[in-house]
């Protein structure tokens, strides 16, 4: 089977590493990848936005089969082009990724199928949203409607820092994203990431992660697109796994087909357990980015058929297999992240890395011989081990071996799970 894979990230590089070592695997192309990527596929200089390009190159290589891993050529509708071309595709439609690319047509698909969430208010106006603040009270959430590369939510505690936020949006410091803004209610709980495979009609649960927004230890500071994270989720019992497939999956795939939108592709439901149980914060329409980096070094299953299953609706057919022990995956980024950073900086040394470790590439490029980090999120450094604590020691080690003057991480990535093991001892 010839198989192209979209997109250049830390996701892209763990799907890529999985995907390769199936069977089925006969090309493997990826546009545009990256230096990581290029250890399992043949790269092809095509932007993620570039839609001819990836049409011509297609056709140029008969390609089986596109998987489309980045969110926003999803919410520009290059499924449907390709598809209208004749090509399989693994990703939703343009119209099914309004679930990521409005985040108040989740919250309306959620009120309308009694999806538990958090209250909410969505406003084209600042007045109109201040006001609505002003007689919610804080703690509150502020989120730009559209896609802002995970920047573009702010948990306001106070007030002045809801009132600040909604500036921040119509101000257009998330660009067109903020034109609109969804308000919701604060839920207190513990956040998680729970992934499910979905033909349009069938549903197959995956595993569960935890991550860490925040850039700064204790889970404080600013939001990121994700500083680190660890599957499983403790906090995803089996029996919350259960209520999410019944009260938040099953009927959001209910919903998009009753509206005309089918979902085929991977939900990435992002959770809070709260006491009341699982409530939807916000729905991505692509696996998450770093969590697929834990979910593929626990798949035991071969990936390319489960995703092949979901473009052709025959998901029913299949089940997936994970391996029981924990992963956690390390973000190092560069210095200033997620605000302004320096690029192109040289990254001199990558660890050696033994069974049960990797290290993703997600902002890195190849210039005259030399690695250099090009982007903010840069490497994933990974590992498995017994316990979380065990994964993290071993993330850890490796992290200690990447030379590279520019890059900072977290060093309490996992705090909670190994918290947890510790009081269970």
């Amino acid at each position: 089977m010839k198989v192209l894979l979209i997109g250049s990230g830390g996701r892209e590089h763990a799907l890529a590493w999985k995907l390769a070592q199936s069977p089925l695997m006969t090309e493997f192309y990826a546009a545009p990848g990256n230096p990581g990527i290029a250890e399992h596929a043949i790269l092809v200089p095509i932007g993620v936005d570039d839609q001819e390009g990836i049409i011509a190159l297609c056709q140029e290589k008969a390609i089986d089969f596109v998987i489309v891993g980045p969110e926003a050529p999803l919410v520009a509708g290059l499924s449907d082009r390709l598809r209208a071309e004749g090509f399989l595709v693994f990703g939703p439609s343009q119209a099914a990724a309004q679930l990521e690319g409005s985040k108040g047509f989740t919250k309306d698909l959620c009120a309308r199928y009694d999806i538990p969430t958090g209250a909410y208010g969505r406003f084209k106006d600042a007045v109109s949203a201040k006001d609505y603040v002003q007689r919610q009270g804080a703690p509150i959430v502020i989120k730009a409607d559209g896609l802002a590369a995970g920047k573009g939510v702010t948990v306001a505690m106070s007030m002045d820092e809801a009132l600040a936020a909604i500036d921040d949006c119509f101000d257009g410091a998330f660009g067109s994203a903020g034109a609109e803004v969804v308000v919701e209610a604060f839920l207190d709980g513990e956040e998680a990431s729970f992934f499910c495979l979905c033909d349009g009609k069938h549903a197959l649960a995956l595993a569960t992660a935890q991550d860490h927004k925040r850039v700064g230890e204790g889970d404080t500071g600013v939001n990121t697109g994700g500083m680190g994270a660890y599957s499983p989720a403790p906090v995803m019992t089996a029996e919350m796994v259960q209520r999410t497939m019944k009260e938040i999956i099953e009927p959001t795939i209910r919903g998009m087909a009753e509206s005309g939108h089918p979902f085929s592709g991977v939900f990435f439901a992002g959770l809070m357990i709260t006491a009341k149980g699982p409530e939807l914060i916000e729905y991505n329409v692509r696996f998450g980015d770093p969590e697929c980096q834990v979910l593929m070094m626990r798949l035991k299953s071969d990936l390319l058929p489960l995703l092949l299953a979901c473009a052709k609706g025959t998901l029913d057919q299949y089940d997936a297999e994970w391996v029981d022990d924990p992963a956690l995956t390390v973000v190092m980024a560069s210095k200033g992240y997620p605000g302004a950073y320096e690029k192109n900086t040289p990254i001199d040394v990558l660890p050696e890395i033994s069974a049960g470790e990797k290290v993703f590439h997600a902002g890195t490029a190849i210039r005259d011989g030399v690695l250099i980090a090009t982007g903010g999120r840069v490497l994933n450094v990974t590992a498995i081990g017994s316990t979380v604590a065990q994964a993290k020691e071993r993330a850890y080690a490796l992290v200690d071996q990447v030379n590279w003057q520019n890059g900072f991480c977290r060093r309490d990535i996992g705090w909670r799970a190994v918290k947890r093991e510790e009081n269970e001892v």
